[in-house]
């Protein structure tokens, strides 16, 4: 009988105990890295399909608690993505829409005009002259509204009596509204204190309302402007616009969506950026703007504007 020292003993079951223990760590880190290695390279994959344009890409959220928050946050980037590239589809075709007619009537005048169809008179000049005048209005709305929609819009404010900004605006517009029989009244008087705002933007706005106005009151109609000075405590904090209209009014299902680019009611005559670009202006200014609409009543335009520039 072979006597083994303790010593010897104790140090071989230890080293056996360490290989078993090493062994059985290695397996479970192995198995810990299988289950965090397939859903990272789950998202690693679904990325590169990003990539290349799959904006309907998903991953399944699984794993350790740390990556499927990842794949989530994934998941919510591939959503808002694949509605950035809806929103850019359907405004190219929106424009492309836009631009097809003023276009087609331009070519259509102008090729008829060279092979001797029309008469070379003012009245075809004049409409080809017209249409490039619808173009040049449409394409510096469209400027104006990506400037807006980014922030790179630059406001030159000063302290302006809104009043008088508003009552130049509707004696320039009036004429036209005379044409179409339609009164236009304003109850806007001098603002005290001056409103710090870029003149030229906001006076765009209330001509923007003035005509979608104008485009939905029948003759004998009416469009009513009025102020409203807003108080925190005795101080002057903001004033209020309305443009009120004794129009058509527009459809519940419709009214949400007025504010957005190229949208148009079925009986719209307009591009649908006129009130798209008033919206924007106004944020620009710190401001707000909304409609309330009753069908076959009218629609009222309410915005405000803070009295000092926003910090």
């Amino acid at each position: 009988l072979v006597r083994v020292p303790v010593g010897a003993f104790v140090i071989w079951w230890a080293t056996v105990g360490l290989t078993i223990l090493l062994a059985s760590g290695l397996f479970v880190a192995a198995r810990a890295l299988r289950r965090l290695a397939s859903p990272v390279a789950d998202v690693m994959a679904a990325a590169g399909q990003l990539a290349a344009g799959d904006y309907a890409v998903r991953v399944i959220e699984r794993g350790p608690p740390e990556v499927r928050r990842l794949a989530h946050a994934f998941n919510d980037m591939a959503t808002r993505l694949q509605g950035h590239e809806a929103t850019r589809r359907s405004l190219l075709a929106d424009i492309a829409h836009e631009l097809r007619t003023p276009l087609a009537v331009v070519q259509g005048n102008l090729e008829g005009l060279l092979d001797g169809v029309y008469a070379r008179d003012d009245s075809h000049l004049s409409a080809v002259l017209e249409e490039t005048r619808v173009l040049s209005t449409l394409i510096e709305d469209l400027r104006t509204l990506a400037l807006a929609e980014t922030g790179a819009l630059s406001l030159h404010r000063e302290g302006v009596d809104l009043g008088v900004l508003i009552h130049d605006v509707v004696t320039a517009f009036r004429p036209k509204a005379e044409a179409a029989g339609v009164l236009v009244t304003t109850e806007c008087r001098a603002t005290a204190p001056p409103v710090e705002i870029d003149p030229v933007r906001i006076r765009q706005v209330v001509a923007n309302l003035l005509a979608n106005a104008l485009q939905h009151t029948p003759a004998g109609g009416s469009i009513r402007i009025a102020c409203e000075l807003n108080l925190e405590g005795t101080r002057p904090r903001e004033v209020s616009v309305f443009v009120a209209d004794s129009g058509t009014g527009i459809a519940p299902e419709d009214l949400p969506h007025v504010f957005a680019r190229f949208y148009k009611s079925r009986d719209s005559r307009g591009s649908g950026l006129g009130l798209a670009i008033a919206r924007q202006l106004v944020a620009a200014h710190g401001g707000q703007i909304a409609a309330h609409s009753e069908v076959g009543k009218g629609t009222t335009i309410r915005l405000t504007l803070p009295l000092e520039r926003p910090d």
